[in-house]
Parts: structure tokens; sequence; C-alpha cells
């Protein structure tokens, strides 16, 4: 069984991936990480250069193969809720929990970012991250089979109440 993290940037999913791999002993991907390698460049060179449909494209393509993999943790990009069958083939093998962060704890946590593109134009920042969140929660929610707000937790209590989760899962 993999465990797949959704969420916005900002919210944990990084941070609490690497700990999961630590405590379970298991290899950690990062979908973007996976879309840079397949690309052979940044993600904001290739958004510039071939568009969103096609990041989109190629981040679905990655979300496939991943789901093919058992004993894995996931590390999936902001986005992979925007093309819907993504879910469903992460879910084949997968729990998905989603992190969620307040717009104020996502800025905070992601202003000084550089590795994704502006997704709206004529935006302060904060104005981006709560205009593309109130967009996508409902998305993320129902994508989500486990949720947590890590506002106020730190990233070693996400990664433990994860791991509390997927006992109860596989009744370890």
């Amino acid at each position: 069984m993999n465990i797949v993290l959704i969420g916005y940037r900002g919210t944990g999913k990084s941070v609490v991936g690497e700990l999961l791999a630590q405590k379970l002993n298991r290899e950690i991907i990062s979908m973007d990480a996976e879309i840079v390698k397949k690309a052979g460049m940044s993600i904001p060179e290739f958004v510039k250069l071939n568009g969103w449909p096609k990041f989109r494209d190629l981040e679905t393509e990655v979300a496939r193969e991943l789901a093919e993999r058992d004993n894995i943790i996931v590390d999936c990009g902001g986005g992979i809720i925007e093309r819907p069958e993504n879910i469903p083939a992460l879910r084949i093998n997968g729990v998905i929990f989603l992190l969620q962060a307040s717009v104020d704890v996502i800025v905070s946590r992601i202003a000084d970012g550089t590795e994704r593109p502006a997704l709206t134009e004529g935006k302060t920042f904060t104005e981006e991250v709560a205009e593309v969140l109130d967009r996508r929660t409902p998305i993320y929610s129902e994508a989500a089979q486990h949720t947590i707000n890590t506002d106020n937790m730190t990233p070693e209590q996400v990664a433990n109440s994860i791991l509390a989760t997927c006992n109860q899962i596989t009744g370890s």
C-alpha cells in the first residue's frame, strides 16, 4: 500500500513525506521531481515552453506510473487534483491523505519559493493562494480519504497521525 500525500504547496507534504519514508524505511517519490526528470527541465521552464495542459499530461503519466508501484510514499504536486483521472489512479494501490493549512500559514511557508510559476495573473501572492485554494479545496476534499490540518502541528505530529491511520487500516 502506498501513502499518497496531496494538498496545496506549503502544507507540509515534502517534509512529512521524508519523515514517513524514514520511519517506514520506504522510498519517497516527489511527483514534481519525477516530472522534472522526464521533462529534462524545471517546471517553470516546461510550463513556459509547453503550457499548463502539457504539464498536466506529464503529471498524469507520472501518476499512472507511480500507481503501479508498491510501498512508496508519493509526494504529489499541489495540482494533482486538476485532472480527475489522477485520483482513481493513485487510489489503486494507495491511501490518500490531504494535508491542509490556512492561507496565512501557506503564504508564510512558501513566500520565497521559486519552483513553480504563478497560477494566476495580476494578483498578489496571498490573493493567488486564496483564490486557488478556494477553487481546489472541494476537489481536494473529495479526493482525500483522510484529512489533516497542519496549521498547528509539527511535521512529526502529522507523520505520526498518518502512521496511526495506516496502522488502523492495515490492522497493525
